[in-house]
């Protein structure tokens, strides 16, 4: 994989030990199978190179990223940082569960109606909040978020605030973080303003699928999911307005340390220390555009719900459920024996075992884990357990990419490494609505890991659970 020293630790695991200019051992978890680039592998130990308090750890989709890897966990009781945390912030998952075949659902006509309600690709605008909504959402999200629905027509009974209490069950942190709109800085506020309930462009996208593969029927049952079910993925985060405030504290902690005499590792590992009032407004602002995120999130269930009425007419009664909402690109304040953390997880995702998930609709099997592979190829349905411990229960966001996007799609006057035949025969029997068809080859499954081999690592290093295996049907994207 490099020069670097790496040991063998165990079948799925490799350890870099301390050396240079390291304060810390690297922990990975890989296959001999898998691929990583020799920069991510020196963005990782750059991560090991600030705190002796700290534990740096890197998931099997771990690929290049902006100052850390995608797929890494940084965990710190000593700072905390933008750059491990990433632009889009709270990027996550909602898995949408029917008590259909996919065999009884129009797939075609059910994603051409998604598409006429949720804009696809960059800079796209739908509903559009006032002053006064946005800074609602941002400081309490999902808390806040029944005014909106309603305004916009998208509550029309007690059915719908009922599906929507639900919705917020099933949410990573109820959908509600400690945020401030204060924060954020105005460019964020007003990008993000008009942005509600879009898909964004890059890795996001929208997917119906089937499940393929039921690995352990009574979890699975206990999930409300079975072999043939029709199921939809969204897969989508904080928008122009999580950049903006990404970028806006990336400048602030570039400057919080030249002033502080602090050196970063790489030219983009940036951070400020815990009690800095730096700090503070970080974390209030990464929490505001996370409840952006999960009020996006919200939004785009709910018309699809409403793409599915519209198709089924009759037939249908609120028949969506979330299974659950997963959020990476996040830091949060976690305790793990005794001692206080800020754990970033960025293309990463948080995995709690039963005891972890107390006190919500999951504290008796785990939370539910949610990995999917590139468009064309499988996504995972798994569950948090014990074992995840040893990763400060974090599993990766993905498959994560082999190819570049110029180097999969090429670039004005180069051909790249996907042509268009092995594209479409990538993508045969699955039906594509994208907003860019010139830019789409930067997402071909080709591009991405074999996300099977990346749940093997995950499964066998004792990580997660795997409970379901989904294949799309119909994918939408930007």
């Amino acid at each position: 994989m490099t020069d670097l020293k790496m040991e063998k630790a165990g079948k799925f695991t490799y350890v870099i030990p301390r050396m240079g200019n390291m304060k810390v051992d690297v922990i990975l978890f890989l296959s001999e199978r898998i691929k990583v680039e020799d920069e991510a592998i020196k963005q990782i130990t750059d991560a090991a190179s600030i705190d002796e308090e700290s534990i740096v750890l890197a998931t099997p989709d771990i690929h290049t990223g902006y100052g850390v890897p995608i797929g890494s966990i940084l965990v710190t009781p000593n700072f905390i940082s933008p750059s491990a945390v990433g632009y889009d912030i709270n990027c996550g998952m909602r898995l949408l569960t029917s008590p259909f075949e996919a065999t009884e659902i129009d797939t075609e006509t059910l994603a051409e109606g998604i598409a006429r309600l949720i804009p696809l690709g960059e800079g796209k605008k739908n509903l559009k909040m006032g002053n006064r909504e946005m800074r609602n959402i941002l400081n309490r999200g999902l808390e806040e978020i029944e005014d909106l629905l309603e305004r916009f027509g998208l509550l029309e009974n007690s059915e719908g605030r009922a599906l929507l209490a639900e919705d917020i069950e099933r949410t990573e942190d109820r959908g509600s973080l400690w945020g401030n709109a204060a924060k954020l800085p105005p460019t964020a506020l007003e990008r993000g303003m008009p942005q509600m309930g879009t898909l964004g462009g890059g890795n996001h996208f929208i997917e119906l699928q089937r499940v393929e593969e039921v690995f352990d029927t009574k979890r699975a049952s206990r999930l409300g999911l079975f072999q043939g079910q029709f199921t939809v993925m969204i897969h989508s985060g904080s928008r122009g307005l999580g950049h903006e405030t990404a970028g806006f504290y990336m400048k602030k902690a570039k400057s919080y340390m030249a002033r502080e005499n602090l050196i970063p590792p790489n030219g983009q590992l940036l951070y400020f220390k815990k009690d800095s009032p730096e700090a503070e407004d970080y974390l209030e602002a990464m929490n505001g555009a996370a409840n952006y995120a999960f009020a996006n999130r919200e939004v785009m269930a709910v018309l699809v719900r409403k793409a599915l009425r519209d198709v089924l007419g009759k037939k249908y009664s609120s028949h969506l459920k979330t299974l659950y909402d997963v959020t990476h690109n996040i830091a949060k304040e976690e305790t793990y024996g005794g001692k206080h953390y800020f754990v970033h997880r960025k293309g990463a995702t948080r995995a709690y075992d039963a005891r972890r998930m107390a006190g919500t609709p999951f504290e008796d099997i785990g939370q539910p884990v949610l990995i999917p592979g590139s468009m064309g190829t499988a996504s995972y349905v798994l569950l948090g357990h014990s074992g995840s411990e040893k990763s400060f229960f974090s599993v990766n966001h993905g498959a994560g990419r082999v190819l570049s996007r110029k180097q999969a799609a090429g670039k004005k006057g180069k051909e790249g490494l996907i042509s268009d035949r092995d594209f479409k025969r990538a993508m045969e029997g699955i039906y594509l609505i994208c907003e860019d068809r010139r830019r789409i080859k930067e997402e071909a499954p080709q591009a991405y890991k074999d996300i099977d081999e990346v749940i093997e690592v995950v499964t066998g290093a004792g990580l997660a659970l795997p409970v379901a295996k989904l294949k799309p049907i119909a994918v939408l994207k930007g």
